[in-house]
This record gives structure tokens, C-alpha cells and sequence, in this order.
């Protein structure tokens, strides 16, 4: 299984002396079934000399096992802790055109119920470690005593097992069939966290939510849960009751069959009534593994980066003058059929410097031109190039550095950074303060802004702030101005975007504010995928009739 794999890797030493003490576990625990065997069963004639060394061993036996057990869980939860450390890792490295087609549905359920699975395995590892090894001493001592009682004993045993693996692998039909159930569930539960809004002023949508989707999906996960608790049972209750089975064969055998002494039918029992529970904790322990393995299987599908230590967040960014996408193409996957939505070739000059405003319709493609300027979505074909040289796979990382972006689905972090990560220019933290009109709204706290929640508007505001604090060279705003009232938004137009170019920065905003037009040094418009530059004539009529050409 992936999880020893994985264990074995990393943790080898470690995992060995765990195994080491398990195996010193077992051969205490077998040498108690025989001191029983060779100094209780019979007559001896010095008791107080006999009890303090069973309990002595006794005392030995529990220390080993529980420091065995500890051993074992302690290295599953740092396993654990690495795990969740790598997944979150490899989900930041992973380039946003796959996060986004993972969807945060998926990735949510991995990091919560994945984890969570291959947690619960990893702390039930002990168990099934400590059942196999205690069998195998077992079967040892008990092939010394008699070896033709311990063949049909195991022969027996062989059979339940069996049954048992039957038993297990529908279980893990069932596992695998609620895993993906469990995906749509927590889509579901995204609708109704998310939807919350719509959802209380349509009654009827809230209905069809709930009875026509999530119920249908709760079922779904109701049955398969059920069935593989029940298969998951039985194989419990199978196997303790063949075990008491084996009990009474063994007797027959010796009392009956006259095979061996009442004396080595009662040590087998003994042994078999000693294993009886590691063994179940055994079996109990296998449907978490098989749950770990559908976890790791799901882990798997996401298609993540491959883990690695670095964030290439020290890269040094230049002094770059002219940025220029030749012949850029990009699409999106067909949906259901339906080829998917393309731009370009599009070609794009941008100099050091330039506030450039871009416009279009819905759908016209500005937003995906947003990604693929600032580097998110990387070109299907043509080639973006810095100061004439054409990037290449390794530069994506050092090019988007340059980058500070406020999208329209912003996500608002409370902590405000400088250029390299460190505090930012306290002075400018207080003239933008002052400028985006945040002083009263804003508690800020060693670099934390303690209270966010704000109306829409103030948040891009609050964006804004954290933006300018990161002191990048190129800020693209993603119809900043679309949530701030009027005169604020004029602020922005006339007063804000000066002082941003004062600082330094090349501007590309996105906006339908025809008003202010004559703020940009150039005006580009996205139509149908197709970019074109407006010049003259044709910039004065767009400032015009903005809205005619976007409804066009």
C-alpha cells in the first residue's frame, strides 16, 4: 500500500525500531503464554516464589507494548502533520488554470476527509503491526508444541481469513463508491454556505437544493456507508466466532483424537484466546487502511505539483521596460460538448510606466487577457516576452513577481507585507490610509488588520492597501472602481491613479467607467476574444458610447 511505501521512504529507521519493539512485544506476550504453560498448568511447590515473576513479566510486557503502541502513533501524527504540510505546499505550486479545474469542492474534501482517512489509518497502524507480529510468535511456539494441531489451526484460521478479505474487499467497493459521493456533498455544502443570499429569497430554489440535490446525495451516502459497515461487521463477528470455533476444534483434536496432551490443548487455547483480540483489532484496523488507500487513490487524481521546499519567493525582479504577447492564443476545455471559449492570437505592447485601460462585454475575454498578462494562465501558443527575450518554463515564477493584481473575486488577507515579506514602509501604510479614506474603519495591529469584515467596496480599498504595501511594479485592477459610490469613484480616477503612477507602477485597469477615459495613456477593448487598440476617432466615440459597444 501506498501509506507503508510512503512510511518506508521517509521514515525507515524510525518505522524499524517500532517494528523492533512490536517484535519485542510479541515475544514477551508469547513468553507469558509460556510461563503459564510450563510453571501455572501444573503443581508447584513454591507460590510466592512463581507469582512475583509472572507479574513481573506482566509489568514488563504491558511497558513494551505501550511504549511499542506510542512509538507507532507518535510517528503516524508527524507522518500526518508532513502530509497536510506537503498537500497545502503542492496546492500553492500547482498552477491556477488546474486548481481551477480541480475545484474547490475536491480540494476541500482532500484536505479534510483524505487527511482525515489516512490520520485514522496511520493511528490504527499499531494495531494491525501488533496482530501480525503477535500471530507469527505465535504460530511459532505453538509449531513447537505440536505441529499437526497448529496445520489444521491454521488451515482454520486460512479459511476465516478468507471469508474475512471477502468480507473487506466489498467493503472497499463501498469505500470507493462514498468517496465520490462525498465530493458532491461538499459541493453541496459550498451551495448552501455560498448561496446562502439567493437561497433565503428563493424558497423554491431552496426546496430543489435540498430535496432534489443534497438528498439525493445524503442518500447515496447513507447506503453506501450502511453496506460497508455491515460487510465491515460481519467480518468482525465471522472471525470472533470462528476463533472461539477454533477453540473446540483444538480440544477435539487432543481429547478426542488423542493428537496431544490436555495440558498443550489448553496452551492452544490459551494462545488462541490471547490473540482473539489483537487479531479483531487486526481486522477492525483493515477497512481504515482500505479507506487511506481510496484517500491516497483521490490524492492522487488531483494531479498536483510535485512537493518541493522552495517558494522562489527571493527571485529578483529587474528593471524591466517593454512587455510583449506575440501571437498569445488560449481556450478553455469544451464542457459537455460544447467547444470551449478562446481568445486571440492576440499581440500586446506594454511599456514601463503606462496606464492602460482595458473595456469589453461580458464574456469578451478581458478577464482571461488579465491571466495570462499577469502570468496565471500561461499562452497555449505564441509567446509572451520581457525586454525581447521569450519566456521560458523556469522565468513564470520570477514574471509574475512583478505582479500585484485585485480581481474582481479578490480573497482578502488581513496582513500587510513589504516588497520582500517583511514589514511594509509605515509612512505609506499612513498616506494610502489617509488617501483610500480607511483611517476610522481599519484596526491595524503588527502588521494585521484585525477586523475585515467590510462592505464590498471597502475590501477593494483594503486590497488596494495591501497592493500598494507590496511596492510591485505593474498592478492590474479587475473593475476596481465597480463597488465604490460615485465620488469615491471619481477619487479613484482622478486623485489615485496619478499618485499610483507617482509610485512608480504601470497600470492596467479594467473598467467601463467611459467617464474617465482620458485618464488611460492607451485604451484597448476585448471583442469576441479579439483585442484591439482604440485610437483617435474611434477613442473618442468608445468614451462616448461605452456602454452601446459593450452591449454590441
Amino acid at each position: 500500500m501506498e501509506l507503508f511505501r510512503i512510511v518506508w521512504r521517509d521514515y525507515r529507521w524510525p518505522f524499524v525500531a517500532v517494528v523492533v519493539l512490536s517484535l519485542a512485544s510479541a515475544g514477551l506476550g508469547i513468553g507469558v503464554i509460556a510461563f503459564i504453560n510450563q510453571r501455572l498448568l501444573g503443581i508447584f511447590p513454591d507460590p510466592w516464589r512463581i507469582l512475583p515473576e509472572f507479574l513481573g513479566l506482566i509489568a514488563l510486557l504491558l511497558v513494551i507494548t505501550l511504549a511499542s503502541q506510542l512509538a507507532l502513533t507518535t510517528l503516524g501524527h508527524h507522518f500526518v502533520f508532513r502530509l497536510r504540510g506537503q498537500l497545502i505546499k503542492r496546492i500553492l505550486d500547482t498552477d491556477i488554470e488546474r486548481v481551477e479545474q480541480i475545484g474547490s469542492a475536491r480540494l476541500l474534501a482532500s484536505l479534510s476527509t483524505d487527511v482525515r482517512y489516512i490520520t485514522v489509518a496511520f493511528v490504527r497502524l499499531p494495531e494491525l503491526v501488533q496482530g501480525g507480529v503477535l500471530t507469527v510468535g505465535a504460530c511459532l511456539y505453538l509449531g513447537w508444541l505440536s505441529p499437526s494441531i497448529l496445520a489444521v489451526t491454521v488451515l482454520w484460521t486460512a479459511v476465516t481469513v478468507a471469508v474475512c478479505m471477502r468480507l473487506v474487499t466489498w467493503v472497499y467497493q463501498h469505500m470507493a463508491k462514498l468517496r465520490e459521493v462525498e465530493d458532491r456533498l461538499y459541493a453541496d455544502y459550498q451551495s448552501v454556505i455560498e448561496g446562502r443570499k439567493e437561497l433565503a429569497l428563493n424558497r423554491d430554489r431552496a426546496k430543489w437544493l435540498y430535496r432534489d440535490v443534497y438528498t439525493l446525495n445524503a442518500d447515496a451516502y447513507r447506503h453506501h456507508i450502511v453496506r460497508g459497515d455491515t460487510y465491515h461487521l460481519s467480518a468482525i463477528n465471522w472471525f470472533n466466532i470462528m476463533m472461539l470455533g477454533a477453540i473446540g476444534v483444538v480440544f477435539f483434536l487432543a481429547n478426542g483424537l488423542g493428537w496431544a496432551s490436555v495440558q498443550v490443548a489448553t496452551t492452544f487455547s490459551l494462545t488462541l484466546l490471547f490473540l482473539r483480540a489483537p487479531l479483531i483489532q487486526a481486522v477492525g484496523a483493515v477497512p481504515t487502511l482500505i479507506n487511506a488507500r481510496v484517500a491516497f487513490e483521490k490524492l492522487s487524481s488531483l494531479a498536483l505539483a510535485d512537493y518541493r521546499d522552495s517558494f522562489d519567493s527571493d527571485t529578483r525582479r529587474h528593471g524591466w521596460q517593454e512587455i510583449v504577447l506575440e501571437q498569445v492564443t488560449y481556450r478553455y476545455p469544451e464542457e459537455e460538448a460544447r467547444p470551449g471559449f478562446a481568445i486571440g492570437p492576440i499581440d500586446l505592447t506594454l511599456r514601463r510606466g503606462e496606464v492602460v485601460f482595458l473595456i469589453g462585454g461580458n464574456g469578451s475575454g478581458k478577464s482571461t487577457l488579465a491571466r495570462l498578462l499577469t502570468g496565471l494562465y500561461q499562452p497555449q501558443s505564441g509567446v509572451v516576452r520581457v525586454d525581447g527575450r521569450a519566456l521560458q518554463a523556469p522565468d513564470w515564477v520570477t514574471y509574475r513577481q512583478h505582479f500585484s493584481a485585485i480581481y474582481t473575486d479578490l480573497h482578502l488577507f488581513d496582513r500587510l507585507m513589504g516588497p520582500g515579506g517583511e514589514s511594509p514602509d509605515a509612512s505609506l501604510v499612513e498616506e494610502w490610509l489617509a488617501a483610500l479614506g480607511m483611517h476610522s474603519k481599519l484596526d491595524i495591529e503588527d502588521d494585521r488588520v484585525t477586523n475585515i469584515n467590510l462592505s464590498q467596496g471597502q475590501r477593494k480599498r483594503l486590497a488596494m492597501l495591501l497592493a500598494v504595501a507590496e511596492h510591485r511594479d505593474l498592478l492590474l485592477l479587475d473593475e476596481w472602481a465597480a463597488d465604490q459610490d460615485p465620488q469615491f469613484r471619481r477619487v479613484f480616477y482622478r486623485e489615485l491613479l496619478p499618485r499610483l503612477r507617482a509610485l512608480g507602477k504601470t497600470l492596467v485597469v479594467i473598467s467601463h467607467d467611459d467617464h474617465y477615459f482620458d485618464q488611460a495613456d492607451r485604451l484597448l477593448e476585448m471583442r469576441g476574444g479579439q483585442l484591439h487598440e482604440l485610437t483617435g476617432e474611434e477613442r473618442k466615440a468608445a468614451s462616448r458610447d461605452a456602454v452601446a459597444r459593450v452591449e454590441q
